[in-house]
């Protein structure tokens, strides 16, 4: 069995009387993608948050690589393999595509923070944030000014700038929110191109989205999961059926 890259085990948050992850166990194995669905207000995002190290669990260990990472800091664990995208886009709006992602690559390399001034200049940073731009299908854009970008395209520079800094994992945090037919489309040729690089955890509501490309399925409902499985296992549980889309619907 090949080791798991995201290993988490038992972990708990509670806020006040609230229990927000409910001993929580999942992993993530090298080149997979992993979905995670639920409800609005299951704890999606608070799991996410706290595998990223920006919320201290209550109980429970996660573990990068078979190496436990609870209570190192953000920047230890990107250091580890892990990189995150946000549902609201945070990206330089009034900065080009290309500078975006070699400001990523730049902090990945570890040198000082220059920041624009000396970015622009610097042909090496440019060249290689290139790369990031074509594995997303955004090298059109790579002159153009973030702010004038598609909803969708600033979703697409937003996986360039997390690949910029060369994760073992990506976590997804709702990449189709707000996209178009055509642009969700898109989105899901892009991370299905990409899963031979890297793997992922995806959080998501678009099941279109999460059938074609996930390969397994873990089911959160008020911060427990209730099932783990396949799309077929998850599509034809009667549980997950009930407890998320309600009884007497389908998984379709």
């Amino acid at each position: 069995m090949t080791a798991p890259i995201l290993n988490v085990m038992g972990l708990v948050k509670r806020f006040g009387g609230l229990l927000a992850t409910d001993h929580v166990d999942i992993t993530v194995k090298p080149g997979e993608i992993h979905a995670l669905i639920g409800p609005n207000g299951a704890g999606k995002t608070t799991l996410i948050s706290q595998l990223m190290g920006e919320i201290k669990p209550n109980e429970g260990r996660i573990e990068i690589n078979g190496q436990a990472v609870d209570g190192l800091p953000t920047a230890r664990r990107v250091k580890l393999g892990l990189a995150r995208t946000f549902q609201i886009s945070c990206l330089l709006p009034d900065f080009t595509v290309r500078e975006n992602v070699a400001l990523a690559v730049q902090v990945r390399r570890g040198s000082s923070f220059r920041f624009l001034a000396d970015v622009s200049r610097d042909e090496a940073l440019f060249e290689e944030a290139m790369t990031f731009l074509r594995k997303v299908d955004l090298e059109r854009c790579a002159g153009e000014l973030v702010a004038n970008l598609s909803h969708g395209d600033q979703k697409q520079l937003e996986l360039a700038v997390a690949l910029a800094t060369k994760p073992q994992l990506l976590l997804l945090d709702e990449p189709m929110a707000g996209l178009g037919l055509t642009e969700s489309q898109q989105m899901i040729e892009v991370l299905r191109q990409l899963k031979s690089e890297v793997s992922m955890l995806l959080v998501e509501h678009d099941m279109e989205a999460v059938f074609a490309l996930a390969d397994r399925i873990s089911v959160l409902v008020y911060g427990r999961v209730i099932a783990s499985g396949t799309v077929d296992e998850i599509k034809d549980n009667p549980e997950v059926q009930t407890a998320y889309l309600g009884e007497g619907d389908e998984v379709c």
